[in-house]
């Protein structure tokens, strides 16, 4: 039988690096309860429409990374490439709308693209996805910046920078994509063979461009923000007051124009000096037009998502995730003894222990190496002694000290070891 291996472009997330995970998760669930906003969980699969309609046929995620197929019944179907579109579906299928005001919801899942794998891009990723549906003002925009930027902090993130941009309104889009294209033409034969190809289809993303010709090209190219309505200033002026009075620095970056056809106005990325070239490990901007584009009413919106994979690369690099705290490791010996461990660990999880019962019935000796190893404060010991007895020696690994109590009295004084084992920790 062959050796049947993961395919390229994912990755088995083991158990030695699950721990950052749950961490990214639980420090984002904590922030997001606080600020009101609500968990979401729409399907991984969609029909294929949604996407082209909503992300847009001319962009490099429509045309070419998608894994689309044909279900049974014949419709075509797509693994989602990225999240905002489906959650936007889900707003709009099951009327979240209808009791007026602004929705706040979150998700977080995997999302599929077939690009080139390298660090911290895979075909299947990860992402955490922050909505804000129902409110065209600034301070919406300033929200969800300012909850990116205390997500990343709170893990630890220091070497962060915000850039923002405002790519307008779909009008002035127009204007400053006909400006563009005039600009860019004469020199097409000297572009990349992508923006050649985006010069008719997406030229915006050409300002995206990594090749150095082509960068040389768009550095002269007309700007943005020139060609910006009177509104879509004022909106823009008044993001940058608010993030100015949360002391949240920011660099305007006039080529930032993100990669999906459905922004408007702000966009914006914030990006971490640890992770190298692929330095961005948030992306957002406002969507005023999407919900009413796929059939719903007329709500803007504004969203960010926090690419998973790269934040946890730069999680392990500062080392800045706290190790899973193991309360307790049993060992234990003998035809009594071993049964007894089944009840004592359960007894001890319930009043709020981590324990590890180990299993292996081997000599003491090899059981007390793998309490050492297991990180664990403290190792009861049980053999058929202190089975028939119901007691238990009571070993603290940092010091060495031991002590027999009964097994009644290390429940009743679950406060007492607590503190001990926190006071342990600390020392």
């Amino acid at each position: 039988m062959s050796n049947i291996q993961a395919l390229r472009g994912t990755r088995d997330i083991l158990p030695d690096e699950i721990g950052v995970w749950q961490h990214v998760e639980a420090t984002a669930r904590d922030i997001l309860n606080r600020a009101a906003y609500r968990e979401i969980r729409p399907p991984m699969f969609e029909q294929t429409e949604l996407f082209a309609r909503g992300i847009g046929e001319a962009t490099d995620v429509v045309g070419k990374e998608m894994y689309s197929f044909e279900d049974r019944g014949g419709r075509s179907i797509t693994l989602r490439p990225e999240i905002t579109a489906g959650l936007v579906r889900a707003f709009i299928s099951n009327k979240l709308f209808a009791s007026g005001g602004v929705q706040r919801l979150w998700h977080t899942g995997p999302a599929f693209r077939y690009e080139r794998p390298q660090k911290g891009r895979q075909r299947q990723f990860h992402q955490l996805d922050v909505e804000i549906l129902g409110s065209r003002d600034p301070r919406a925009d300033v929200e969800v910046i300012a909850i990116a930027t205390d997500i990343l902090q709170t893990l630890g993130l220091k070497s962060l920078t915000l850039d923002i941009n405002s790519v307008g309104s779909g009008a002035d889009r127009q204007v400053y994509r006909d400006a563009l294209v005039s600009y860019l033409t004469p020199y097409k034969d000297e572009l990349d063979s992508d923006s050649q190809d985006r010069l008719t289809r997406n030229p915006l993303r050409i300002l995206d461009s990594k090749d150095s010709r082509t960068q040389e090209i768009v550095k002269d190219a007309p700007n943005l923000l020139d060609h910006l309505s009177d509104d879509s200033q004022r909106h823009f002026d008044q993001v940058q007051q608010q993030l100015s009075t949360l002391n949240i620095d920011f660099t305007i970056n006039p080529r930032l124009v993100r990669g999906l056809d459905y922004y408007t106005h702000t966009a914006f990325e914030i990006m971490s000096a640890d992770l190298g070239a692929q330095a961005t490990v948030c992306g957002g901007g406002r969507y005023d037009g999407l919900v009413q584009q796929l059939g719903g009413p007329d709500v803007p919106a504004i969203g960010f998502a926090i690419g998973l994979e790269r934040l946890t690369i730069l999680l392990q690099q500062l080392q800045s995730v706290p190790a899973p705290a193991l309360d307790f490791y049993i060992v234990s010996r003998g035809e009594k003894a071993e049964p007894a461990t089944t009840v004592l660990a359960q007894q001890l999880r319930h009043q709020g222990f981590a324990v590890e019962v180990d299993l292996s019935s081997s000599a003491f000796g090899k059981q007390f190496k793998r309490a050492d190893r297991s990180g664990a404060t403290g190792c009861l010991i049980l053999g058929d002694a202190e089975a028939e007895g119901g007691t238990v020696q009571l070993k603290w690994l940092s010091s060495g000290e031991q002590s027999e109590l009964s097994q009644r009295q290390l429940i009743e004084q679950a406060d007492t070891l607590k503190t001990k084992i926190a006071t342990l920790r600390q020392s």
